[in-house]
């Protein structure tokens, strides 16, 4: 940052002089070598400007880079076509041939972000808020939703826990954590977008009195099999799930069946909350309980969601329940998880997953870093972090994934709470005690993509000498709803990398990758 956006930020935002609408930029705090994070506090927090877009013949690029820059902007111009190419990488971007439609990027409202946010004073509550959701922050359009508790929350419950063999559910209620804390959260969370917002809601365990082992934590089946009264209930817990939310004028785009039905990655944390299915057994309970209670329900629309776990159970767990003409009817698309993505390369499990079933979408559900159990939980600044998300992003989406949603919105400084202490971190860290939270790079190379690619842009062909695994740079091309071209580059390399895009309708691009950073192009193609 300059050492005039420094004294912008100290002595002009204090007296109100910042323009309506300026960028405010980023309040840095340095925590070693290549560690930043951007402060935010009840007064002063950056900001992106409103998206604009130069005349045809000009492009607009964002950066954020190790460096030091966070989502700045600036212009440049298209050469003529007759001008020639430069070095480097070469591009051309083709809207001509289309793949994946996207819905979108955003984060999950566990009730451990929700209490971190409401740890902060009223006005940094807003900052933070508006930093993910309006159009001056990186316009999040996703939110996932626990049914009940998570680990990411203080205890373990569900909205089931009065009344022992409630198969009428009527002891059903929603807990304070819903209530209290994030129910008004997401009231205030749809005052600031812009965007409309899409709902997952996401289910860890059932009352404890429907599992085989009559606790609400660790890991267990339901009892009995589908199509009997334990899983007709679970089925109608759903329902009035939604039917309680509906109250509260929240409705879901979707729900899954099960967050992390297999969860074998996480046995040495005991207390995990999940309930245990297999592929068929999900495909069972969807056919004979809850799809039928979702179609018979007031929310028809809501779609379902198998898997909702690691991508490694690919292509197999969609040919057990969507392989199925029964199941497949009440199903819309595949959730897929991050954790072992390292271990399982993408083509042999969505690529072949997408071509026996076009027509169910890939979503990336969850992620986060610092879970494994030897990580640093908080690693404060890392750049590192940021690139491993943006690098995964690029990749999923290169195989047909639709959007991509993080883990926890905020968390504190231990990377919590979490009541089986398996902390993590998160793209936003609160510091209560100084009443400021932290935008870490994982925050700004999440924005590259969700503030720039919304609902309804489609993934474009983007054709160069090397393949997208094996070339220097990492790039993916998009055409928004409103015919606006949108490229995203990565150099996750430690020098500086040339390279031009070539869109036949308007021109070359020209341009060169700084060492670690991460670019976002955005170019008219048509008045």
């Amino acid at each position: 940052m300059q050492k005039l956006d420094v004294l912008a930020v100290l002595f002009l935002v204090p007296l109100g002089m910042v323009e309506a609408g300026a960028r405010q930029p980023c309040s840095p705090k340095f925590l070693g070598q290549n560690a930043m994070v951007c402060v935010c506090n009840a007064t002063y927090c950056d900001t992106v400007e409103p998206l604009s877009l130069p005349e045809v013949g000009n492009f607009v690029k964002y950066t954020t880079s190790k460096e030091g820059q966070r989502l700045e902007r600036s212009e440049g111009q298209i050469g003529n076509a007759s001008s020639g190419t430069s070095g480097g990488i070469f591009y051309t971007y083709d809207p001509s041939v289309q793949h994946q439609y996207v819905k979108g990027f955003g984060g999950s409202l566990t009730d451990s972000a929700a209490i971190n946010v409401l740890r902060l004073s009223y006005g940094a509550q807003n900052h933070l808020l508006r930093s993910y959701f309006s159009d001056e922050g990186i316009e999040y359009n996703l939110l996932r939703w626990p049914i009940g508790c998570s680990d990411f929350s203080t205890r373990p419950y569900s909205y089931g826990d009065r009344c022992v063999d409630d198969f009428e559910l009527k002891c059903f209620e929603l807990a304070p954590e819903d209530t209290k804390l994030r129910i008004p959260l997401l009231h205030r969370i749809m005052a600031h977008a812009e965007r409309p917002l899409s709902l997952v809601g996401s289910p860890w365990t059932s009352p404890g009195w429907l599992r085989v082992n009559n606790k609400l934590e660790g890991k267990s089946r339901i009892k009995g099999k589908p199509g009997d009264r334990y899983h007709k209930t679970w089925a109608r817990y759903f329902i009035r799930f939604l039917d309680e939310y509906a109250k509260n004028n929240i409705t879901f785009w979707a729900v899954s069946a099960q967050n992390e039905p297999r969860t074998l990655l996480w046995l040495f944390y005991k207390d995990f909350p999940v309930n245990i299915f297999s592929p068929q057994h999900q495909r069972d309970f969807i056919i004979k309980d809850l799809g039928p209670a979702l179609a018979a329900s007031c929310h028809p629309d809501v779609h379902l969601i198998i898997l909702d776990d690691q991508r490694s159970h690919l292509p197999n767990w969609a040919n057990q329940v969507i392989g199925n003409s029964s199941a497949a009817t009440f199903v819309s698309g595949i959730g897929v998880h991050w954790y072992v993505d390292f271990l399982v390369p993408a083509g042999p499990t969505l690529d072949v997953t997408h071509r026996l079933y076009p027509n169910f979408f890939l979503l990336y559900t969850e992620a986060c870093n610092g879970f494994l159990y030897w990580d640093v939980k908080v690693a404060l600044g890392s750049w590192e972090r940021g690139t491993y998300y943006s690098r995964n992003i690029l990749s999923n989406l290169n195989h047909f994934v639709t959007g991509w949603i993080d883990w926890n919105l905020a968390l504190d400084m231990e990377g919590g709470p979490c009541w089986i202490d398996n902390f993590v971190d998160s793209p936003i860290i609160v510091n209560p005690l100084k009443d400021e939270f932290y935008k870490q790079p994982m925050f700004y190379h999440l924005g590259h993509f969700s503030k720039f690619i919304p609902e309804g842009s489609v993934r474009v062909a983007l054709t160069s000498p090397c393949l997208f695994d094996s070339c220097q740079l990492k790039a993916l091309a998009f055409l928004r709803p409103d015919g606006t071209a949108v490229v995203v580059v990565l150099n996750d390399w430690f020098v500086d990398i040339s390279f031009t895009i070539l869109d036949h309708q308007v021109g070359y691009i020209k341009d060169r990758a700084r060492a670690h950073s991460i670019q976002t192009y955005l170019w008219r193609r048509h008045l």
